[in-house]
């Protein structure tokens, strides 16, 4: 398994734990290389997990890339504890595979752990031609289900940065609306949209 860590520093950053997960071959690692790199790099499926330090506006967020083969995914739980919000990649232009990992983040989101964790699905390959819409991948998932999580679909083309920080945006806000709210939840609060980004 690879481990790659990045200190960063900054006194102003709130620090938050992310934990990103999604199903095999969804582009989870080229996400994260881009988020923290900036570029992509060669990347072999993750047997174990990656960690990256990613500051962004006024958050420093320590995100957890867990490998997504089903066998693996069993393990994902011993990563939940801590956690402020889940980025869920999912490969749009394989939409055969879009109700299995609607499925697989139910199950996710069902544990105690993450009941106040908000939720960031990246629907990434947009650029290829069998992609799906961040509606139909939302529908697909059936995520209008859980009425009382905070969620949010972006579209994204992962190795060319299309969409991520505009996922990260909505992240950042969501995440300081929380900050800055009581511990209570309601679900007047919750919230849930998605976006598409217009390729030039």
């Amino acid at each position: 398994m690879g481990i790659l860590f990045a200190k960063l520093f900054g006194s102003l950053n709130k620090e938050r734990r992310v934990l990103m997960l999604g199903l095999d071959a969804a582009g989870k690692t080229t996400v994260l290389n881009m988020l923290n790199l900036g570029e992509v790099v060669a990347t072999m499926p993750t047997i174990g997990f990656n960690v990256e330090t990613v500051s962004y506006k006024n958050l420093a967020m320590t995100i957890w890339d867990v490998g997504g083969q089903q066998r693996i995914r069993a393990l994902w739980r011993h990563y939940y504890q801590g956690s402020d919000a889940v980025i869920f990649v999912v490969d749009s232009a394989d939409p055969e595979r879009l109700e299995e990992a609607g499925e697989e983040l139910q199950r996710v989101l069902s544990d105690d752990l993450l009941r106040d964790a908000i939720v960031l699905v990246y629907a990434n390959k947009q650029d290829l031609p069998n992609a799906v819409s961040c509606k139909h991948v939302a529908e697909a998932m059936q995520l209008h289900r859980d009425r009382q999580r905070t969620w949010h679909v972006q579209s994204a083309v992962a190795p060319k940065g299309d969409g991520l920080y505009e996922g990260l945006d909505w992240m950042v806000r969501e995440l300081n609306k929380k900050g800055s709210t009581s511990s209570s939840s309601s679900s007047s609060s919750t919230r849930s949209s998605y976006a598409s980004y217009a390729s030039s």
